[in-house]
């Protein structure tokens, strides 16, 4: 039955993309809905709530980093970033202010449905086992089972993908994670984007964990393979 995978919001104002789009994803078991502008994307987002949004960069009425912004105000609901090829200023950008994902345009909608499918599976993913233990390292504590994480007994606002990418390094805490074993767990295994992806958001995650990253007290870079999250005993 059409929407039995969850509702996702194409924010698009051109129809030769939104029509097939649609007709792909409603086939796929989703429900679709379309706003072409960001006025209406915003009223859609807050009346409807959906499981994720499709966010074209160019809009009639403004920016859809604009819209990005706006949504990350009151909802952590996966953003999924369709850019114009070549524009990595927009793709850094969006993923700065908290989109999950991109796809350049001209695309396809087998691609776009994989990214979807990929990005709510990564926003659903347990620990193994189905474990939901609280992690804490220093001045820093995650709760898995309730999706939320503290900083010196502050709460921390984290996109779904910031949340993921926490949580995967404070799991391996003291190991180094190659880059594309995070870009695996965190994203896909299948992933065919840029690590560019990657380096936003760390930057992003290390910002809200107020960490410098010449001289961190959690996330340490490894220069040539990748990032360690300080142990129990460093932090």
């Amino acid at each position: 039955m059409a929407g039995e995978r969850g509702t996702v919001l194409l924010v698009e104002d051109e129809e030769a993309i939104t029509e097939p789009l649609s007709e792909a994803l409603v086939a796929e078991g989703f429900r679709a809905e379309v706003a072409g502008t960001v006025a209406e994307a915003l009223r859609v987002a807050r009346s409807l709530e959906p499981d994720l949004v499709l966010l074209d960069i160019g809009l009639p009425d403004g920016s859809g980093l604009d819209v990005c912004r706006e949504l990350r105000g009151f909802s952590q609901v996966p953003i999924i970033m369709l850019t114009a090829r070549g524009s990595e200023a927009d793709r850094v950008a969006g993923l700065e202010l908290g989109a999950d994902d991109y796809v350049v345009k001209p695309f396809s909608a087998r691609e776009v449905i994989a990214r979807v499918r990929a990005v709510l599976r990564r926003g659903a993913r347990q620990l193994p086992g189905g474990a939901t233990e609280t992690i804490a390292i220093g001045g820093l504590e995650l709760d898995p089972g309730k999706h939320s994480a503290e900083l010196d007994g502050e709460p921390m606002d984290l996109t779904l993908k910031e949340f993921d990418l926490l949580r995967t390094l404070m799991e391996s805490a003291g190991s180094v994670l190659t880059r594309e074993e995070l870009i695996d767990r965190v994203w896909d295994m299948n992933w065919f984007g840029s690590t560019k992806t990657l380096d936003v958001h760390v930057s992003g995650l290390r910002r809200k964990l107020r960490d410098d990253p010449r001289a961190p007290r959690y996330i340490h870079t490894v220069r040539g393979v990748g990032f360690r999250f300080s142990g129990p005993d460093e932090a």
